[in-house]
């Protein structure tokens, strides 16, 4: 093959075995090398431990026979390179031992084979295997696709990880038979929350397939807008005096627009309010009163000024809401013979005439009592009438006042009106309720806010809102089919035979003919009953808007039909994550009308169904890179080696790749645009969308997988190996926030754009107050934060700081009733460091589980006596004193003086260059002084597998080097290795085709 051809011509300099000098060998061919002189080697000092038999550390060395074996398996030559220079490769209690020029030979043997290598395939993007979504990725994917998070992947396996740990590539994702009807299963959950509207649809955070998760879903996104609507009068009263002075304050060229915006704020409204208490003075009624408690406000703007304003802007609108309170009128009962008071034609009538009095003064008795203003203050002088022209300025104001001060903004909520109010008034019923009793409906009962407050954006917006919830949950129709039934039933209005044609369970009974023959016998019958000229108004109001209601509903669902199917392909594009053909586009739609057409399908269901066949494609479930038809020069590496079989990756795959890098998750709208307009490759305008990403919050994606999967604690939300008998402060809550704590440490580096050492040389920690509780973080440090999450400084103060600390790792690496020198320390040296250490051989007897029964022997000491043996020693001496470093962390990663045999814990340490430390400190001197270049090459290492979504390989050499520089001349940003990544040629190139020679 020509890998072999080019490697035998490839001439480079290994020192010689003999005494001779350098240049001897340097002559000779690698192959040649490896047959005269790196075999006989192995054969005589490793081939007893390393053969296909044995198997010591997970090493056949006999398995090589040429350099294509050497090339295809050159991890295992890397091992091999570490453990011969680290001198403990064979170990030292074996007799036989190879010269130092022999080790030498070997050394700069596997060095010159990785360096012509890497220089030969430079710039090779490798084969990145089409592969499916990951669990991670498809729920990510999901959440952004429709808007909500439902996680369907949760049900998914345990998806396996690659030779780098990651479970993000085509090496480890295969697809099985019980695999995809598990996606057929999550595909289907999906659509179940997908709700049709006028203008295409949406999904819910809930499946919305029966009535009463409908109206759920609909109820909740008006009652969150409402939610949303600043309606206190003590804000905007405060907000006008900080506008008043906003010179002295230090804005004075804002607007109140602006001002009111900023504060989340009706503008129109505080314009309204700053219109009257800027406008003519008046000296009699409610106005006059609030003018005069206005001027009163403090004139300057000291803490103690402004404090003293807030007050009074309090009394303000204390003052509005008592009086408003006293001029609400009552409503009666509307009711008429024969009709039973629950009537919907009745109720609706009395929720009318509260919302014709929301903004109404009907000249009830002035207000009396204590409306909470000073005795002889100009505002109660205001509010005291002497003679009839002053009555009349009263009535007159308090007419200006209900219109500038309604009695309720909005009725979110509502309870039966019809029945006994002062009984009623304190329940609650539901959201948006009409007042009915035993029957479903809604009513709409903002006008105040609609008038007073909402921009035309938030009009449009709730109108929408009100407009959806009857064609999502067909609640009107539902609502007339609820008052059938009650006439029938809780009523004797409608058991005459007359109403026999007119039943609730009919389909048609809101048909145009039903509707307009059920009202004229039900007006008959109330006429012969003897009902008022205004009970006969209401009831043919009532059939007269229901029906009108009807039509309009079933007008907009005829025209809707189009408008969805269209809603379809715009979904496809953004599941497929590319431009389609037309041909696609075309399939889509017919796909929909086959089941329409042949299966007789309803309209919803074929959407749905459509859907779950989006959701099943290929084109959604895998990554599928593909090269650009239209540029052919592959980007980056050096031209003079590129081959045919390299292309540059289309834009739109480049916007995947990206995306799914930095957020695990499908592209956003500004990537593909970027992408569709082919200028996504070009170096400034990728810099800078990754850049962009990094400062996104989906970046989230990133310090979860690439974190979890780097550090090894990817399922700790489940760990389940901590006995809470003897750990009760091990709960689910400390738990979580364990798993937490490295991804928000790693978010906030990524937000800052900060050093990657921090991770080692932190001296701050990220707490919420469970997590600062278990590291004896004193109450109040944090007492006075407002945020869930806090970043607390100078850490080691608690024996904190940085990543090797957190409790996550610290519990995760212990058995549960001990702790695990072992354990920790091979997390440490093969997570942090990238040291390959193999497993251990199935012989080795196992320590007692609990700590409190080593009997009179310390850990320590039993692991001592662990490493005398020959087998267990070489790959110990290389762990263990990293784990002992952390011998004053118990179990779960608390603090001790002691374990839990009640001796004295000794945290001291002799670490593989024979120096020693003790404790966390002592270890990060040690990594500092020895091991910091190896933590920064193995995390360059890992993010760029995990970038490029395949194990590495002797081309990506050249990258990793340029990370290194990157990162050293940049004070080691987290950015630095991430823009070197994605403009590196393999993340912008694709190999189209194997090499078959």
């Amino acid at each position: 093959m020509q890998t072999l051809r080019l490697l035998i011509v490839c001439s480079v300099v290994v020192p010689t075995i003999s005494a001779n000098t350098i240049s001897a060998i340097a002559e000779q061919p690698l192959a040649v090398t490896f047959h005269d002189t790196v075999q006989p080697v192995l054969q005589t000092y490793c081939a007893d431990c390393h053969n296909d038999v044995t198997r010591e550390g997970d090493l056949d060395l006999g398995a090589d026979r040429d350099m294509a074996s050497v090339i295809k398996n050159f991890r295992h030559w890397m091992v091999v390179l570490e453990r011969i220079e680290a001198g403990d490769m064979p170990p030292e209690d074996v007799d036989l031992q190879p010269t130092p020029e022999q080790r030498s030979a070997v050394v700069h043997w596997i060095e010159a084979v990785r360096d012509a290598e890497a220089q030969r395939t430079q710039g090779d993007p490798g084969v990145v295997l089409a592969r499916r979504l990951s669990s991670s990725e498809y729920n990510y994917t999901i959440r952004d696709l429709i808007g909500v998070d439902i996680q369907p992947a949760n049900a998914f396996p345990i998806d396996p990880a690659n030779e780098a740990g990651f479970d993000n590539s085509g090496e480890s994702l295969t697809m099985s038979p019980a695999l995809l009807k598990k996606y057929l299963a999550a595909a289907k959950s999906v659509s179940e929350h997908l709700a049709l509207t006028p203008t295409g649809f949406e999904f819910a955070p809930h499946p919305v397939i029966t009535n009463t998760d409908r109206d759920k879903f609909c109820v909740n996104r008006i009652i969150d807008f409402y939610n949303r609507q600043r309606t206190d009068y003590d804000d905007y009263f405060s907000l006008l005096w900080r506008y008043q002075n906003r010179e002295a304050l230090g804005h004075a060229e804002m607007t109140l627009a602006q001002a009111a915006r900023q504060q989340g704020l009706s503008a129109r409204y505080a314009e309204t309010l700053w219109a009257m208490l800027k406008g003519e003075p008046e000296s009699v009624g409610a106005i006059a009163a609030i003018q005069a408690m206005w001027r009163a406000l403090p004139n300057e703007v000291t803490p103690e000024q402004q404090a003293e304003a807030e007050v009074q802007c309090e009394n303000i609108a204390k003052f509005v809401t008592t009086l408003r309170e006293s001029l609400v009128p009552e409503v009666p009962n509307l009711t008429s013979p024969g009709m039973n008071n629950g009537s919907q034609p009745l109720v609706l009538w009395k929720n009318r005439q509260f919302v014709a009095n929301r903004r109404r003064y009907t000249g009830v008795a002035l207000p009396k009592g204590d409306l909470g203003l000073l005795p002889d203050s100009d505002a109660a002088k205001a509010m005291s009438v002497v003679d009839d022209a002053e009555l009349d300025q009263m009535h007159e104001s308090l007419k200006r006042f209900c219109s500038l001060f309604p009695d309720a903004f909005y009725i979110s909520e509502r309870a039966r009106v019809y029945l006994d109010p002062k009984k009623e008034k304190k329940l609650k019923g539901r959201y948006l309720s009409a007042g009915f009793h035993s029957q479903m409906g809604y009513f709409r009962d903002d006008a105040p806010l609609y008038d007073l407050m909402l921009s035309d954006s938030e009009r449009r917006e709730i109108d929408r809102l009100w407009t959806e919830l009857d064609f999502v949950t067909s609640a009107p129709m539902r609502q007339y089919s609820g008052f059938i039934w009650f006439d029938r039933t809780d009523s004797t209005f409608m058991r005459d035979r007359e109403f026999d044609p007119y039943r609730a369970e009919d389909k048609d009974c809101t048909s145009a003919e039903k509707v307009q023959g059920l009202s004229q016998v039900y007006l008959a019958k109330a006429r012969r009953l003897g009902a008022s000229d205004q009970t006969l108004t209401a009831i043919g109001r009532y059939f007269d808007e229901m029906s009108a209601t009807f039509r309009r509903l079933e007008s907009l669902r005829v025209r809707s039909e189009a408008v969805h199917v269209e809603s379809l392909v715009a979904f496809a594009t953004r599941a497929f994550r590319r431009p389609l053909s037309v041909q696609q586009r075309e399939d889509i739609r017919a796909f929909y009308q086959e089941l329409r057409d042949v299966d007789g399908l309803s309209h919803e269901d074929a959407i749905r169904d459509s859907v779950v066949r989006v959701l099943m494609s290929p084109h959604f479930c895998y990554r599928i890179d593909q090269a650009s038809e239209s540029r052919s020069e592959t980007v980056g590496g050096d031209k003079s080696q590129r081959s045919p079989e390299i292309q540059p990756l289309d834009d739109v795959a480049l916007a995947n790749r990206l995306s799914y890098f930095l957020w695990s998750s499908m592209p956003d709208p500004e990537l593909i645009e970027l992408a569709t307009e082919g200028r996504l490759h070009e170096p400034d305008v990728l810099v800078g969308q990754v850049r962009r990403m990094l400062r996104d919050e989906r970046v989230h994606g990133l310090a979860t997988e690439f974190t979890g999967n780097w550090l090894d604690f990817r399922r700790f939300e489940q760990h389940n190996g901590v006995d809470r008998s003897r750990f009760p402060q091990f709960t689910d809550e400390l738990r979580q926030a364990m798993y937490e704590e490295p991804i928000r440490f790693v978010l906030d580096i990524i937000a800052r754009d900060a050093s990657v050492l921090e991770c080692l040389y932190a001296d701050h920690i990220l707490v919420n107050p469970v997590l600062a509780k278990h590291y004896g973080v004193p109450t109040d440090v944090i007492a006075d934060s407002t945020e869930a999450w806090t970043k607390l400084d100078d850490a080691s103060r608690w024996g904190r700081g940085g990543m090797l600390s957190m409790a996550v790792f610290l519990t995760y690496n212990s058995p549960g009733l001990r702790t695990s020198p072992v354990k920790r320390g091979n997390w440490v040296v093969k997570r942090m460091l990238g040291e390959h250490v193999p497993a251990p051989p199935a012989t080795v007897p196992e320590l007692p589980e609990d700590e409190s029964k080593l009997g009179d022997l310390t850990l320590r000491e039993a692991l001592a006596r662990h490493r005398a043996d020959s087998s267990c020693a070489g790959c110990h001496e290389r762990i263990d004193s990293f784990g002992l470093a952390f011998e004053g962390y118990g179990p779960v990663g608390e603090l001790r003086d002691s374990d839990l045999g009640g001796r004295s814990i000794d945290d001291t340490a002799v670490f593989p260059d024979k120096s020693k430390g003790s404790g966390l400190a002592g270890l990060l001197q040690y990594i500092r002084n020895q091991r910091q270049d190896d933590f920064v090459d193995n995390l360059c290492r890992k993010l760029l597998a995990y970038g490029l979504g395949r194990s590495l390989q002797l081309s990506d050499e050249a990258t990793i080097g340029q990370m290194r520089s990157r990162l050293e001349s940049q004070s080691y940003r987290f950015s630095s290795m991430v823009e070197v990544i994605v403009t590196s040629p393999a993340f912008l190139n694709k190999r189209i085709q194997l090499e078959l020679e």
